[in-house]
């Protein structure tokens, strides 16, 4: 009776009969024909990420532009949030009355500490994927480093309609300048944080914030 092994190597040198000896795998180009843009119109795209962002137990949000501030003040009210972590360079407007700013720059760092006791962080982002309901993080303006979006419990998040692709790929393209030419970190958020132990039993808040709140700006 042939092992596992030798009926694998079987396999494996069955399928592979009609490949000349001599051909390596860079010898054979491979098509992909997948698609690299959405043909579909603005107003079906920001829908589907807001449905699908939903569909990942986030809570989602469509505002507009004058409305932000109130929609932002409302959220944390709502949450209960007196301490709020806020990147450097956030707009002005965005940041709300009343409560503990925590403010992380360049040369006064937040400690992971004082990250882990507040009450949340309010971010803008890169990027939103309606394809798959993922926000993108690239550290840029409005994000901050990467550690204000993981230790805080909380995480509201403005995504504007004109940051939302459609697929995939456009992400990465768009993404392509900031990995090659400025080396930041990239962070892709599909809901809040969740994992499930060997027996499925879902845990929340273990990888980032328990938390995710997303308001949609058109």
């Amino acid at each position: 009776m042939a092992t596992a092994r030798e009926t694998i190597l079987w396999r494996i040198r069955h399928a592979t009969r009609d490949v000349p000896e001599a051909e390596r795998p860079e010898d054979v180009s491979v098509e992909r024909e997948y698609r690299k843009e959405d043909g579909a119109e603005r107003k079906e795209i920001v829908a589907r990420f807001a449905e699908r962002t939903a569909e990942y137990e986030a809570d989602v949000r469509r505002v507009g532009h004058d409305e932000l501030p109130r929609a932002i003040e409302e959220a944390l009210k709502r949450r209960g949030v007196r301490c709020l972590v806020i990147p450097p360079y956030l707009p002005r407007e965005w940041i709300p009355g009343g409560i503990e700013i925590l403010r992380d720059a360049a040369r006064s760092r937040l400690t992971n500490q004082e990250l882990d006791e507040s009450d949340g962080v309010l971010t803008g982002c890169a990027l939103g994927i309606a394809q798959t309901g993922t926000i993108v993080l690239d550290a840029g303006r409005a994000q901050g480093r990467r550690t204000l979006t993981l230790l805080p419990d909380y995480h509201l998040c403005v995504v504007r309609e004109q940051q939302i692709v459609g697929l995939v790929p456009e992400a990465f393209a768009s993404l392509e300048r900031t990995v090659k030419g400025e080396g930041r970190a990239i962070t892709f958020i599909s809901g809040p944080s969740a994992t499930s132990d060997i027996e499925l039993e879902r845990v929340e808040g273990v990888h980032g914030p328990r938390t995710l709140e997303v308001l949609i700006v058109g």
